[in-house]
């Protein structure tokens, strides 16, 4: 997989989760990314929020991997 393509199937995959958060008033954004390791930050509601660790495992990364299997994990960045 390119670089490019990688960044595509990372921007599909927050565009899949997106919505949900932006209904719970939160976003969320890629700040960096390689093959083994992409890094988000959330906005609003979620910077805040007690189950956003949850909401990264299991719906971000999740997603991602979807996308993207060969990436190894998705950490949040403040």
């Amino acid at each position: 997989m390119t670089d490019t393509e990688l960044l595509e199937n990372i921007e599909k995959a927050l565009a899949e989760i997106r919505p949900y958060l932006l209904t719970d008033g939160g976003d969320i954004s890629l700040v960096s990314y390689d093959e083994e390791v992409v890094e988000v930050k959330f906005h609003g509601a979620c910077t805040g929020c007690s189950v956003n660790q949850m909401t990264l495992k299991n719906g971000v990364e999740a997603t991602i991997k979807k996308y993207a299997p060969q990436v190894q994990k998705v950490v949040e960045v403040k």
